[in-house]
């Protein structure tokens, strides 16, 4: 993936109530840092503006998680059966899921010569909502490892707080 250019660099970290640092010993994962005030490190928004460079769809493997539903919408997108796309497109991969790729990581759907998804209408919820996945926004260092891979991500306009929640609410990453 290409990295982003030395303008995304994000300001120095304020500082964390360390009680919500710690993480959460139930789940295993990262407690979102937090401002002292209690707020989320990023309220005050995040610059991201997609490139369409197709880095996040291409490169090292990976998964993408995929229900019935998301398929359902794929297959009629691109008027096949529903067996077809379950049977060329997806896999299981620890008892879920997932699209398939290429050998060389690219996802089943992208276009190597366009650059772009095939899919892009229709595309899976995990799709819609990157980078603003609870694991990205833990930590100012998290969203940074987002800027270094993504060059999306660091520039341009500000999502808002709000607009970030909505879609970190929509999927578990």
């Amino acid at each position: 993936m290409a990295a982003s250019s030395p303008d995304s660099e994000i300001p120095s970290t304020p500082p964390v109530d360390s009680t919500t640092a710690s993480g959460d010993s139930s789940t295993g994962k990262p407690a979102l840092q937090r401002e002292s005030s209690g707020e989320p490190w990023y309220k005050d928004g995040l610059p991201f503006t997609c490139t369409q460079c197709g880095d996040c769809c291409t490169g090292a493997p990976g998964v993408v998680w995929v229900t019935d539903a998301e398929l359902q919408e794929i297959a009629k997108h691109l008027d096949k059966p529903i067996g077809e796309i379950r049977l060329f497109h997806t896999r299981i991969v620890r008892g879920r899921v997932s699209l398939t790729e290429y050998e060389n990581g690219d996802c089943t759907f992208f276009d190597s010569r366009s650059r772009k998804c095939t899919v892009y209408s229709s595309r899976p919820i995990q799709c819609r909502t990157w980078p603003f996945w609870n694991s990205h926004l833990t930590s100012r260092e998290a969203w940074q490892r987002v800027c270094d891979t993504c060059p999306g991500a660091g520039q341009g306009t500000i999502v808002p707080l709000e607009r970030i929640q909505e879609r970190a609410a929509q999927i578990d990453m």
